[in-house]
């Protein structure tokens, strides 16, 4: 995988890459993700057929080959001309979930007609009305799951998109919004970034659990949050039925300091139990990436920036590749492990060292 990442970076423009590859503040958070992947050590067991180790497993409910969903990430346009469309096809290949974001470059239902499991993130926008329509919309478009994004009042300061002024070329858009075709993420914001001025536009900071039940009160689908740190939300957020929770402190692009997923996913396994499903986000890299996670107490995890990557480095088989390498990978943690199945590694003995 550091190889596709090094590839990326030597193909995208400077700004691009930064867009893609950077985090909030002084990028503490952005770094602690992977510091903290790396603390972590699990007890392998030994004596145990794999001959016939699987990483097949459900989620939501649904067959997936591996334990992984790609994560909504914005604007892919940006790094291949066919963007989400050749990530949600690579997914589908693949046998896992492709999540369209809000600020996709390519509308819903061109993602959902190319078949596949897909689920849609929405943001809470100022419209409150429109936000409902995008959990209409994509239910009418075929998606499986609606993943609220739980963590963006506004959009974190991101200091690589500010040194750079980053604004949108013309031929990338935000389909889902009115204002996608020509707004202000396209326009130089003099000193500053102009996606994060159009996205304060945009977004609402009063998102609050009364909007969850607004939600919930349009739409039949599952619903996720994601965005969860502390165990007292979750627990809150189950209670309120819904269906998952990602821990997730956005990739280390919202608060600079927040707390690695990693370090908040036992904690909050622990407060929902079987209650909902818990997924993680950020700073997984590999497939013991996903087993650690696995081990932890989490039921899969998401990938953002290395489907990205795949896709500017090879458009739709890159991303194949990227997601075939995850499955390789994780098929020989597990057995390494000592586990058949998924399962067997929910089993196992994780420990962090210092």
């Amino acid at each position: 995988m550091d190889d596709v990442e090094r590839a990326a970076a030597a193909v995208l423009p400077r700004e691009v890459w930064d867009f893609v590859a950077g985090g909030s503040g002084r990028e503490l958070t952005l770094a602690a993700n992977r510091a903290a992947f790396d603390r972590v050590f699990v007890t392998p067991r030994v004596l145990r057929d794999v001959s016939g180790c699987t990483t097949d497993t459900t989620l939501l409910g649904r067959p997936a080959r591996v334990p992984v969903v790609v994560a909504p990430v914005a604007y892919q346009r940006l790094v291949h001309p066919d963007g989400e469309s050749a990530t949600a096809r690579a997914a589908r290949d693949t046998g896992v979930p492709f999540t369209v974001a809000t600020l996709s470059s390519v509308p819903v239902e061109e993602v959902t007609a190319a078949g596949g499991r897909v689920w849609f993130q929405l943001y809470w926008l100022r419209e409150r009305g429109r936000s409902l329509d995008l959990a209409r919309r994509a239910e009418d478009a075929g998606c499986e799951a609606l993943v609220l994004t739980v963590d963006v009042p506004w959009m974190g300061r991101r200091q690589r998109d500010v040194r750079n002024r980053f604004a949108l070329p013309g031929h990338v858009r935000a389909a889902h919004l009115a204002s996608g075709g020509s707004s202000t993420a396209h326009r130089s914001a003099g000193d500053g970034s102009a996606v994060a001025v159009h996205t304060a536009e945009a977004f609402s900071p009063g998102l609050t659990w009364r909007c969850v039940e607004e939600v919930r009160s349009v739409t039949r689908l599952p619903i996720v949050l994601k965005g969860i740190l502390a165990p007292e939300d979750a627990l809150r957020a189950a209670r309120l039925g819904v269906d998952a929770v990602v821990v997730s402190n956005h990739g280390g692009r919202q608060l600079d300091g927040a707390l690695p997923g990693v370090e908040a996913l036992p904690a909050v396994a622990e407060a929902v139990g079987e209650s909902c499903e818990v997924l993680l986000d950020g700073g997984v890299r590999g497939g013991t990436d996903v087993l650690k996670a696995l081990a932890l107490g989490a039921s899969g995890v998401l990938v953002g920036r290395p489907p990205v990557w795949g896709l500017a480095v090879g458009g739709e088989p890159g991303v194949r590749r990227v997601l075939d390498l995850l499955a390789e990978e994780l098929r020989d943690a597990l057995g390494l492990a000592g586990c058949a199945s998924v399962a067997g590694a929910r089993e196992l003995r994780a420990v962090r060292l210092p």
